[in-house]
């Protein structure tokens, strides 16, 4: 289902046997754009300043958990603005205190909320030191353009 507002640009003559979770550019033809903010494992309506209480509870130190979390939170803010993640244009993925293997099991999850709608954002993923908490392994951002 691709976004009528939106093109995908591939280089010409590209190797297509290569597996790639995102592409290298999408072109904005019409729409808005709306900005999300950075999703975490945290409920989208908290306290702050953050609650102790609240981080133990929603960032188990467990990236996969929290990058399932942070996901569902996106998806409830897309579905207020009337998007999906078929309209998503670009993803930016923090996570911190990275080990071997975590951006691939991020990615994996976070991929899997695409599939249904045949649809790969472009994207950047950074590792970093730290972000808001001690507890917190990942915050996600997106980008969608919609009517």
């Amino acid at each position: 289902m691709p976004n009528q507002h939106m093109e995908v640009i591939h280089h010409p003559n590209y190797e297509r046997t290569f597996m790639m979770p995102f592409v290298p550019a999408i072109k904005i033809k019409s729409g808005k754009l709306l900005w999300l903010a950075g999703g975490t494992a945290l409920p989208v309506y908290h306290d702050h300043p953050h609650r102790r209480e609240d981080l133990s509870k929603h960032m188990p130190n467990d990236l996969e958990a929290q990058t399932r979390a942070s996901m569902e939170g996106i998806q409830k803010t897309l579905e207020a603005a009337g998007a999906t993640f078929g309209d998503v244009v670009h993803v930016f993925v923090f996570r911190a205190r990275p080990r071997m293997g975590d951006i691939g099991r991020a990615s994996a999850i976070i991929d899997s909320y695409f599939a249904p709608y045949n649809h790969k954002p472009t994207s950047t993923n950074l590792a970093v030191l730290e972000l808001g908490e001690p507890e917190q392994l990942i915050e996600i951002q997106m980008v969608a353009v919609v009517d």
